[in-house]
């Protein structure tokens, strides 16, 4: 690191994703969830404190939001997709800050890069072929991605060859009825079948958080999620009316740590829909920080999914290093 620069920031290290540790789920216990209810109020109350508690300032800040960029999951997942989109977008997977940047942040030659590139199964080749030996990885979204309404032998199939191609992390959709309709038998059945066909791919377990309407539905959802072996729990598709909010944050989290007092188990959380500008990203790591602790502020256990996040962030750091804010169209995400 440059001591010339007068922005020089600490690069905080940590474990890579292929380095974490997987869940190997526990028997479907209905005694661990039925009581679980969630005070709406209180979450608010505690939400509400994590803009105020905690502030992050200049050079911190500046080491935080390079941190952001490492736990993003840079993700297409439009209609209009194209193999350029997909393979333009790993080049930005690549290199997600410009060089310029990290040499005034004093970090020149340092390697940034983000956590993941997120597609459909569709480009999962091409997005293996543009990003070998980077070691970032290729995460698919799966299982009748986002409705989760597909036959349950083909959630399977499409599981087993997102895997084939290459596909080291699968974004699973869960079926939203099950929860609605209280059987929990039932998703912790779907999804111990999905993490199976996972096989050695990490798997993420999207609630869908917007469809399944109560705190307490997310908090039981979360626990059968990681009974059933996810490795991480996501908040949304990015599709729903309302995606990740700090308030179903802060119950999701709250599962992982009683999860883990239970297991022993580190669980990955993934806020996505909506996490598009570097304030919000510090709150969300904020919320890792005080709830989980230090780990969860690594790509191992904390992603990001998010297409616009990334531009705004490297907005900031130039505002950072020039004291100027330049045009988005100067941060092109792909």
């Amino acid at each position: 690191m440059s001591e010339a620069s007068s922005h020089s920031v600490v690069v905080l290290r940590g474990a890579s994703a292929s380095t974490a540790s997987r869940n190997p789920g526990v028997p479907f216990d209905a005694a661990w969830f039925d009581t679980l209810r969630v005070n709406p109020s209180a979450v608010e109350r505690r939400t509400a404190t994590l803009g105020t508690r905690r502030a992050v300032k200049k050079d911190a800040q500046a080491a935080w939001l390079l941190k952001a960029v490492t736990c993003i999951d840079l993700t297409t997942l439009s209609g209009d997709d194209t193999e350029g989109r997909v393979r333009r977008l790993c080049a930005k997977a690549r290199r997600p800050v410009r060089d310029d940047i990290l040499e005034a942040l004093g970090l020149a030659g340092e390697r940034i890069a983000t956590g993941a590139v997120c597609v459909y199964h569709r480009f999962v080749p091409a997005a293996v072929d543009a990003l070998a030996g980077s070691g970032v990885p290729v995460a698919a979204v799966s299982t009748g991605f986002p409705a989760g309404l597909s036959p349950h032998p083909l959630k399977l199939e499409e599981i087993e060859a997102s895997v084939a191609a290459g596909a080291a992390e699968i974004d699973i959709v869960v079926t939203r009825e099950h929860v609605l309709t209280g059987n929990w038998r039932a998703l912790y059945d779907e999804v111990a079948d999905f993490r199976a066909a996972c096989g050695s791919a990490h798997m993420k377990a999207i609630l869908a958080t917007g469809d399944i309407r109560t705190l307490s539905n997310v908090a039981k959802a979360s626990m059968v999620c990681m009974m059933a072996g996810a490795d991480f729990i996501k908040t949304s598709t990015g599709k729903e009316s309302a995606n990740a909010t700090l308030d179903v944050s802060l119950v999701m989290v709250r599962m992982i740590r009683e999860y883990g007092e239970r297991t022993g188990a580190m669980i990955g959380f993934k806020p996505a829909g909506g996490v598009s500008t570097a304030k919000s990203a510090l709150a969300y790591q904020i919320l890792m920080k005080e709830e989980l602790g230090r780990a969860w502020l690594e790509p191992a256990l904390f992603r990001i999914g998010a297409s616009s996040l990334l531009a705004d962030i490297e907005r900031q750091l130039e505002h950072h290093v020039s004291g100027r804010y330049s045009a988005f169209n100067r941060h092109p995400t792909a």
